[in-house]
């Protein structure tokens, strides 16, 4: 890699392990604010951070209940960055999101009324619930950060991403996210349930809520109600971290091991379809990122091993022998990875 690499540790794989290095003001200021509303889930929170970082899409899945939307809006209530969420339903359509031309009948003419996705971060909320027809009105926004409404092409505001989740568990009315709109998300992380230790402490934040009044009447805060948006970052700071990242070294080994691995899942037995060339490009840019996150000025072989399943695993299917072995994704790669270490 790099002279700076002497100073990371190893592990018996050989692979470079980073070593304890302060965070950045931005990334300290944002997991302390999170924290305030979140217990836990500090893997999520990076995962969110470099997304932001970078700009790129992120793509959240677990089960209901694990803090998933109270996340994203702790991040976006901790930077002054216009939010906006959507719910995905099954009869949701594309100009709900993208927006749509408006008769004006005292003039007899069009204006353009923009929809929600006009916004710095977009939640989009259990998005396999949506048609085809609206997921493949994403991809334009998220591909080209512009949306064309009637025949005119706007662009989006700078930053823009999204950040989705979507539940695995529950199928009934729900769809498939098709290949080309997996593709066009930089990250696709898994959550789990937290540790009896952080839920404890989920439970005891339930129990410290206030009644929040309404007139005479009152209802009991929700975690939602919680969240603390007085502290807000600057788009500025946002702006400032995000040049910083894309000073961070990555060497010409580092992409080599990253073209390499994606270039693997093209020849496997085990894979019917490998990652496009977006997953090379994801791997370098999240990992870059992942570095400034701590506090580093240059990438290593940790980054990529700790990023790989988030950003190839959403972009392989493996084929149908393979599956009928019993074989999973998560085993496929981590026998790819084993051959860079």
């Amino acid at each position: 890699m790099t002279p700076a690499d002497s100073n990371a540790t190893t592990e018996g794989t050989g692979r470079a392990v980073e070593a304890d290095t302060p965070e950045a003001p931005f990334v300290r200021h944002i997991r302390r604010e999170v924290a305030r509303t979140v217990v836990g889930q500090e893997t999520v929170v990076e995962r969110v951070l470099i997304a932001l970082l970078t700009g790129g899409h992120l793509l959240l899945e677990g089960v209901p209940g694990i803090a998933k939307t109270l996340l994203v809006q702790s991040v976006a209530k901790s930077i002054d960055l216009a939010f906006a969420r959507v719910q995905f339903t099954i009869d949701l359509l594309p100009s709900d999101i993208v927006g749509s031309e408006i008769l004006e009948q005292s003039t007899g003419t069009f204006r353009i009324h923009k929809g929600p996705i006009f916004t710095n971060l977009l939640l989009a909320d259990e998005i396999n619930r949506a048609s085809p027809k609206v997921q493949s009105a994403l991809l334009e926004a998220m591909q080209e950060r512009r949306v064309s409404i009637g025949d005119t092409t706007h662009d989006l505001p700078a930053p823009f991403l999204v950040i989705a989740t979507q539940n695995p568990v529950e199928q009934a009315g729900t769809f498939e996210l098709p290949e080309a709109q997996l593709d066009r998300f930089l990250l696709r992380h898994r959550l789990t349930y937290p540790t009896p230790e952080d839920e404890t402490e989920v439970v005891r934040r339930s129990l410290a809520l206030k009644l929040k009044r309404q007139g005479e009447g009152a209802v009991p805060m929700s975690a939602f109600d919680a969240i603390d948006d007085s502290q807000r970052l600057h788009l500025g700071d946002l702006t400032e971290a995000m040049s910083a990242v894309q000073a961070v070294h990555v060497s010409d080994v580092f992409v080599r091991d990253c073209v390499e691995l994606v270039n693997l899942t093209r020849t496997h037995g085990e894979i019917e379809l490998g990652c496009s060339p977006r997953a090379a490009i994801a791997l370098v840019h999240a990992s870059r990122a992942r570095a400034f996150i701590h506090g580093r000025d240059y990438a290593i072989p940790e980054d990529l091993f700790a990023l790989a399943e988030d950003v190839m695993l959403h972009r392989m299917r493996l084929s149908y022998e393979a599956l009928a072995e019993g074989r999973t994704s998560e085993a496929v790669l981590s026998d790819l990875l084993s051959t860079l270490a």
